[in-house]
């Protein structure tokens, strides 16, 4: 794993924890190369076994899963999952709470910024954000537990690279630099958008591809956590990135009709429930001028898998607190996004090549296969 770069809000680590990040990291390897035999322990005795239970074969990952639940195999190597993911997390927490009070110092150490930071301390944090800490991240991604606090942003910078293995690149930025890359700048060389809003941005990871990619646009980024936030402008400016982050719910946000050109998300869809969702995309609608376009950026639908897939995809709706995974993975995007308000002709459902990172270096595509990827992302885009 090629090593995340080091810029200055990121949290230190000491040789002890990146020991044990390391060691997480290498686990978390092992245990995937294990999921890959469930195939076979399904093949060879859930498949049979609900043959000759049902005269026919399972047809859907509902099936599949009521097959594999008892399999010692299937809950052992989802046993040991479910607790690398937790390490994981634990193994970055601890190096975070160490060295908090100097991290919020170097966040609120930012003179003369390129962009700014619009914090609503009255903003309703949606329930469904509340009742479970997603991906098993403590605290979720909401959680700001004083005026200039930034864990979540450093636990969520650190915690996704190891969760990747690096494979989003050094600064976890693989989503908006090939959505940039392999997919606008490529089918849309003439398209130069204005003003362009990211909404879910976290801490900008994906946000910053666009910056470097369309220099003269005004670049916003919104979220619902505050210290995601704070974290995502202290690493914005020192990277030297232009970013106009704020506080907002993207159901609903405070811009005025047709304020952007573009509108883009990086797996934000499948955090949110299916009502959420459809006031997402209509408030993308609103927000777009007319000739603007929607990007949202997700891996693969079900409707793209075999059943067997679907069913090793959705483990993480079933065991690693991803409640809106698999609901999401079911939808007919591009009739959600005709019932938002774009026209039928004017709504596709695209993939775009992965790895503009590597590709930047010279070094070839990932072909990752963990996140359902085929060496691409899939894209839900719309024109107004």
């Amino acid at each position: 794993m090629n090593p995340q770069f080091r810029h200055p809000i990121l949290p230190e680590t000491t040789h002890d924890e990146l020991a044990r990040q390391n060691f997480v990291t290498s686990l978390k390897k092992h245990v995937f190369s294990l999921s890959a035999k469930n195939q076979g322990v399904y093949e060879t005795r859930a498949k049979p076994r609900f043959e000759r239970e049902h005269q026919r074969t399972p047809e859907t990952r509902y099936e599949i899963q009521q097959a594999m639940k008892d399999e010692p195999y299937y809950r052992w190597v989802s046993a040991l999952r479910r607790m690398g993911q937790e390490l994981m997390w634990d193994s970055v927490l601890s190096s975070v709470e160490r060295q908090l009070p100097e991290l919020r110092e170097r966040a609120k150490g930012v003179n003369q910024p390129l962009g700014s930071l619009t914090l609503n301390p009255d903003l309703l944090i949606p329930t469904y954000q509340q009742a479970v800490d997603i991906h098993c991240m403590p605290g979720s991604y909401h959680s700001d537990l004083s005026a200039d606090d930034v864990a979540a942003g450093a636990l969520y910078d650190r915690g996704v690279y190891l969760y990747v293995r690096g494979m989003l690149g050094p600064l976890n930025d693989d989503m908006g630099r090939s959505a940039v890359q392999n997919f606008l700048k490529r089918e849309y060389p003439d398209f130069h958008p204005g003003h362009i809003l990211d909404m879910g941005c976290t801490v900008g990871h994906s946000t910053l591809p666009y910056v470097e990619g369309y220099p003269e646009a005004v670049v916003h980024g919104i979220d619902i956590g505050a210290s995601l936030l704070r974290y995502a402008h202290a690493r914005a400016e020192a990277l030297g990135k232009r970013v106009h982050f704020s506080q907002q719910n993207a159901e609903k946000t405070n811009f005025a009709d047709e304020s952007f050109d573009l509108v883009v998300s990086h797996i934000l869809l499948h955090e949110i429930p299916v009502p959420a969702l459809r006031n997402v995309l209509r408030e993308s609608y609103r927000l777009l001028k007319p000739g603007g376009m929607m990007v949202h950026i997700e891996a693969p639908l079900y409707c793209h898998m075999d059943s067997y897939r679907a069913f090793a995809f959705d483990w993480e709706t079933v065991n690693n607190n991803e409640p809106f995974w698999g609901a999401f993975r079911d939808l007919d995007l591009k009739a959600e996004a005709i019932k938002a308000g774009f026209e039928p002709d004017q709504v596709l459902e695209t993939f775009a090549p992965n790895g503009a990172w590597l590709q930047a270096q010279g070094n070839g595509t990932p072909k990752s296969q963990e996140f359902g990827g085929r060496g691409t992302w899939f894209m839900l885009v719309a024109w107004k």
